[in-house]
């Protein structure tokens, strides 16, 4: 009796920190393969989150990474979600866990969200009607003919689009014998200066013309001045010679976004026609030529939107940015451009906004439409392209407050 007491009353000795945690953490029973199946995948894809938010935009490292589909960060967690329940010892522990991974990731989802309580206001009689379109090589035929005739129907679309300001780009051709751009690897001795000026003014009389590189503006009002937002300003040493095949074409090189003021009923608006260029496609970090070529590609894309960011910051009217941005939701470069610039896809209808095209599957979104704050857009839609490129049109009513 005597030792019993003395049992009861002898305190115990106190459990180190890390002994507590372990007690914590181990299961009472052992998990089964399901249960370890989903606290992995929960966990690696909230770490993959994390990392993504943290890295994408900053370092090219995470270039690779950032080619990933978009929608996968709602269709991860949610497809989780669905099989939480098979990992019932922990499943109120993994639950918040996945819901929590969802909301961090559903920025970069390309859901557009907004669309669902939006409703833009209606034009009014001064509104404008504009079209920004990656051309793919402007009439050259890579959908059908792998570049090698020309289509007959690119005229009547841009006409179907029945536009004030046309915002064009890819306004080149790629010759054939050198290369094809379909593989990725896009270099310098690709690109054919084109000429199509009297065309256009044959297609579009009463438009002013505008062209920079392969950007190219039409416009029914006039044109007080342009010029092409030149790179090299924030592009290394290294990468500010212009290549030998474009020496006589420098702009091929030095120009991303072209900037046209238009005069629009007594108001002058820069309209902004950008095509930023590929992100690295480069996955083999480990070798260091492909290091070099993520790390050059990523500074390239950078030292666009640091050109756009300076010309917008600076200039006092309202302002029009739409184009080929060669950035999906996901990727977080974006980040550079101004906060004077809005994000328009809320006026979009489309809940899943998609204007990347493979044959016939729709992608993700890679072509953007920003404006100041004292632009209003009344309408803006996607419509397709016909077979023509690989990149839907971008087609808004907008106005100046």
């Amino acid at each position: 009796m005597i030792e019993q007491h003395l049992a009861a009353t002898t305190p115990r000795p106190e459990r180190s920190f890390a002994e507590r945690v372990r007690r914590f953490a181990r299961p009472r029973r052992r998990w089964c393969w399901g249960t370890r199946l989903v606290v992995t995948a929960a966990v690696a894809w909230l770490l993959f989150v994390l990392c993504h938010l943290a890295a994408s935009g900053r370092t090219h490292l995470w270039a690779p990474l950032e080619l990933v589909p978009p929608l996968l960060f709602l269709l991860v967690p949610a497809l989780l979600l669905i099989v939480a329940p098979l990992a019932r010892p922990v499943r109120r522990r993994v639950v918040p866990l996945l819901v929590v991974t969802a909301v961090l990731g559903a920025g970069h989802s390309g859901i557009n969200y907004a669309t669902l309580w939006h409703t833009p206001p209606p034009a009014g009689p001064g509104a404008v009607t504009v079209a920004a379109w990656n051309t793919q090589f402007w009439d050259q035929d890579w959908v059908t003919a792998g570049g090698d005739r020309y289509s007959p129907g690119f005229y009547a679309y841009l006409h179907a689009l029945d536009a004030d300001v046309y915002l064009l780009t890819e306004y080149l051709y790629v010759d054939t014998r050198a290369g094809d751009p379909r593989s990725g690897r896009w270099t310098a001795d690709l690109a054919m200066r084109i000429d199509k000026l009297a065309e256009l003014r044959r297609e579009f009389p009463g438009y002013d013309v505008a062209a920079s590189g392969e950007q190219i503006t039409l416009s029914r009002f006039p044109i007080i001045g342009h010029r092409g937002l030149d790179l090299r300003p924030w592009l290394p040493p290294d990468q500010r010679e212009i290549p030998g095949a474009l020496r006589d074409w420098p702009e091929g090189y030095t120009v991303e976004t072209l900037r046209t003021d238009l005069d629009v009923n007594g108001t002058i608006v820069s309209f902004y026609a950008a095509q930023v260029s590929q992100p690295p496609l480069e996955w083999r970090l480990y070798d260091a030529g492909s290091r070099d070529a993520a790390a050059g590609a990523t500074l390239r894309r950078e030292a666009s939107f640091r050109a756009i960011g300076a010309d917008v910051a600076a200039n006092p009217h309202p302002v029009v940015l739409a184009g080929d941005l060669n950035t999906s939701p996901a990727m977080g470069v974006r980040r550079l451009l101004p906060e004077r610039l809005i994000d328009r896809t809320p006026a979009l209808s489309s809940l899943y906004p998609a204007t990347y095209l493979a044959g016939t599957a729709e992608l993700w979104r890679i072509d953007w439409l920003y404006t100041s704050a004292d632009v209003t857009v009344h309408s803006y839609e996607l419509p397709g392209a016909e077979g023509l490129s690989d990149h839907r049109a971008q087609r808004m009513v907008v106005s100046v407050s």
